[in-house]
């Protein structure tokens, strides 16, 4: 995909990937003709041109845009944030094959989680090429394997995925040992046999039956170099740093402040927070490539700090070698230790004299792993570490983290790898850290309820606060009078306080009515959209009956349109229905 760039802001950028929408709207700019005119708005509301400001900007809030940010110029941007731009276009572009190569790579968590949500209820087909877990844990419903040439189809996501792939590994393992052992017992008799005379016959025969065995190879596994991050050369006693009213930033501008915090040696932390909040600063202040411009941060003297970023993979130098690294932090060794050293992390005799610059981006990355914990940090920090790496590798990552016996902090869009090995999880927001209480799940929730708050509002924007009214005015008119009940109360008889506590307790019932209604239809679009995958999951279908699966494919994006807006729905009316109680409560009271 191509980063855009240039005077055009990105709002306008995404709006210019719906051509149609454009050239209508510039059509309609000098066409003179009253019903050509018409005709132009018609089309305009059939494809939700006159909505489409609110959609564009929905998706650009749910990548981490801001409503400021959104009327930037693409030029300002960086590479990875007009990627994010490329992608906002992509997805509002609504195309009927949506194919998406490593997606989540320059997102944050919150943009990735957002991610997820919006392709789960995607109503055409999706195609998907991600290392990321998680991201096919929730977004796909099939997985189509590529491996020595030869594609393979698994119904399910990743896990589903995973758990048979394995399955089928040591099947396929348990019929290779079965056939080679019959093999033997076969090849065996004939070798004793083959030259006697009352024999000869059967040996022959087997000799003929082993001819023709069709040899059952075992799958092949994919190999990955474990990673290694050394211990921490000496033991510290804790805390290995502790912040009190701690500011840091960059110049006169400060980034994150009222920091008051420490970090034990046995600390695995992951990082949540938007980018542009501080990870990264806060990051660079750990390391030492930050100082602190008020309060203080004290740390052990002899601390040792390993820090990884992704962006180091552009400094490394592109003509030195793993080899010629290892060999400038071991001037004294022997060529003998050095090469042990070398293959103990992972790279062979041919890739430890590899230039840098022919390096594939996992391979890179293994160095700067290797480079970072080289003498036994006591702190790893690693900054986005699975950019460049494959699932089977990130795997190995894992492990490596969870062995190393310092402390970890963690900066990563990858939910898995948080999970996996993060014991507790700070928030980065508003200018400082604090200890986020509750899990990944939690966090997703408030990520996704805040991005339901925004299409709340573009839906509102594109609509208009008088259409709103008119669409549901028992849902508002309600609780206004029940609010006026309240206000009244005081001057109410208890008889006549009683009645109106009646009066809103009744008022209730038709919300909670309205509720169970789009309840009761979700669960029946869920059912659909099950039935509808399951005859979709038919690989036999597509060559068989295309016109079924391409109907199908059509059934299921409008179903999933119809839970998207029922979803919304259920949001409105449940915050209206909370509104209402709250009011009768206070009637009653």
């Amino acid at each position: 995909q191509e980063a855009p760039g240039g005077p055009e802001s990105l709002i306008d950028h995404v709006l210019s990937a719906d051509t149609e929408r454009d050239q209508l709207l510039t059509e309609a700019e000098t066409q003179e003709d009253p019903s050509r005119i018409a005709e132009i708005h018609m089309r305009l509301a059939d494809i939700g041109g006159h909505t489409a400001p609110s959609r564009a900007a929905t998706i650009l809030a749910g990548l981490g845009f801001s409503e400021a940010a959104q009327q930037q110029p693409c030029g300002s941007l960086s590479g990875g944030w007009r990627m994010r731009v490329a992608l906002a276009a992509a997805l509002f572009s609504e195309p009927e094959v949506l194919l998406l190569d490593e997606p989540t790579n320059y997102l944050d968590l919150e943009g990735t989680i957002w991610l997820q949500n919006f392709l789960r209820t995607y109503r055409y087909t999706v195609i998907i090429i991600s290392h990321d877990r998680d991201l096919l844990n929730t977004s796909v419903s099939s997985i189509l394997h590529l491996d020595q040439k030869k594609l393979t189809l698994y119904q399910g996501n990743y896990d589903t995925f995973d758990r048979q792939r394995r399955e089928q590994q040591a099947l396929q393992l348990k019929m290779k040992k079965k056939q080679d052992d019959q093999r033997r017992h076969m090849q065996a008799f004939v070798d004793r046999f083959r030259y006697k005379a009352s024999k000869a016959r059967q040996a022959q025969s087997r000799l003929k039956a082993l001819s023709k065995l069709e040899p059952v190879a075992a799958m092949a596994e994919n190999q990955v170099a474990p990673f290694l991050f050394p211990a921490p050369q000496k033991i510290l006693n804790p805390p290995l740093v502790r912040f009190e009213d701690a500011e840091v930033g960059y110049g006169d501008t400060t980034v994150l402040r009222d920091l008051n915090m420490r970090l034990d040696p046995d600390d695995r932390i992951g990082l949540l927070g938007a980018n542009g909040n501080g990870k990264s600063t806060f990051a660079k202040l750990l390391s030492g490539r930050l100082s602190v411009s008020a309060g203080s941060m004290r740390h052990h003297k002899k601390m040792d700090v390993g820090y990884f970023a992704q962006h180091q993979l552009d400094e490394l130098d592109p003509e030195e070698s793993p080899y010629d690294h290892i060999r400038a932090r071991m001037r004294d060794a022997t060529e003998a230790q050095r090469r042990a050293k070398i293959g103990a992390l992972g790279f062979g005799a041919h890739l430890a004299d590899t230039k840098a610059g022919k390096l594939s981006g996992g391979e890179k990355a293994r160095l700067l792993f290797a480079m970072a914990s080289f003498a036994g940090p006591h702190i790893l920090i690693l900054d986005e570490p699975t950019n460049h790496l494959d699932v089977d590798s990130r795997e190995a990552l894992i492990h490596a983290i969870n062995d190393y016996e310092g402390a970890v902090i963690l900066i990563s869009h990858d939910r898995h790898l948080i999970e996996t090995c993060a014991d507790r999880l700070w928030l980065v927001n508003n200018g400082t850290i604090k200890p986020f209480e509750g899990d990944l799940d939690d966090y997703t929730k408030l990520i996704l309820s805040a991005a339901r708050a925004d299409r709340k509002a573009a839906a509102a924007q594109a609509k208009g606060a008088e259409t709103i009214a008119a669409d549901s005015p028992a849902l508002e008119a309600a609780p206004i009078e029940a609010q006026t009940a309240v206000q009244n109360g005081p001057d109410l008889t208890p008889q006549e306080r009683r009645r109106a506590a009646a009066d809103a307790r009744a008022k209730v019932q038709p919300f909670k009515k309205k509720i169970q209604q789009i309840e009761s239809k979700m669960q029946k679009l869920n059912e659909i959209l099950s039935l509808i995958d399951a005859n979709l999951g038919d690989t036999g279908l597509y060559e068989k009956e295309p016109d079924k699966a391409q109907r199908l494919v059509l059934e299921r994006g409008k179903a999933a349109k119809e839970l998207q807006d029922a979803e919304a729905d259920w949001i409105e009316a449940t915050e209206t229905l909370e509104k209402a109680e709250a009011a009768a409560l206070a009637v009653q009271a």
